[in-house]
């Protein structure tokens, strides 16, 4: 199973696993009289975490395995039960507001099922034909995020990002070749995803 989180103390990686257990690790740290920055990425986003630590450990732990739960995408049959009211069933549907021009809310409700069926056809399809190039570029944001938040004043980190960006594995390879050893191997695993010419 993919760790939801990952901690640093300066370059060095302290925890890495679910939320939860990051976030005691990170706590058990913070209580020393001395600690470099410490950052929490989220795993799959590479996008920094503010963590509440306050309290027990119990609490820590249990503020943050709720939060794994809603994070993960568990099956409904795993979700904690929730009172039924009225309407209809949950579908997983989650209303937004959607701000158009006159003439695209009068296409979509002129469109089978109305503006909500003719929505989802719209997003599902552009899902199946750009799938790849979006999952692609999350993949590279989420490395990106990594490296500007960890490595943005360290020497290559802008020719790094450049070849993260050219899909230039075998340069991005390189260029990492002299960081700290955790640093480097996190930012090649999330960039290895990043890149469509493989070495």
């Amino acid at each position: 199973m993919t760790p939801a989180a990952i901690a640093f103390e300066g370059n060095h990686r302290i925890a890495e696993g679910s939320l939860a257990d990051v976030a005691v690790a990170v706590r058990k740290r913070v209580g020393k009289a001395t600690h470099e920055t410490i950052l929490v990425f989220e795993h799959a986003s590479g996008r920094t975490l503010n963590l509440d630590l306050t309290g027990a450990e119990k609490d820590v732990r249990a503020r943050y395995a709720e939060t794994v739960i809603a994070a993960a995408g568990a099956p409904a049959d795993q979700l904690p039960a929730m009172p039924r009211g009225p309407g209809r069933p949950r579908l997983g549907v989650v209303p937004r507001e959607v701000t158009l021009l006159p003439r695209h809310w009068d296409w979509l409700n002129a469109q089978p099922g109305g503006a909500s069926v003719a929505l989802r056809k719209l997003v599902e399809e552009a899902r199946k034909t750009r799938g790849q190039t979006d999952t692609l570029r999350a993949r590279q944001e989420a490395t990106y995020r990594f490296l500007s938040a960890i490595a943005g004043d360290w020497r290559n980190y802008e020719e790094t990002t450049r070849a993260l960006y050219a899909d230039d594995a075998d340069r991005f390879r390189a260029l990492t070749e002299d960081w700290p050893g955790d640093v480097r191997d996190h930012a090649r695993l999330l960039a290895a995803a990043a890149f469509t010419r493989k070495t």
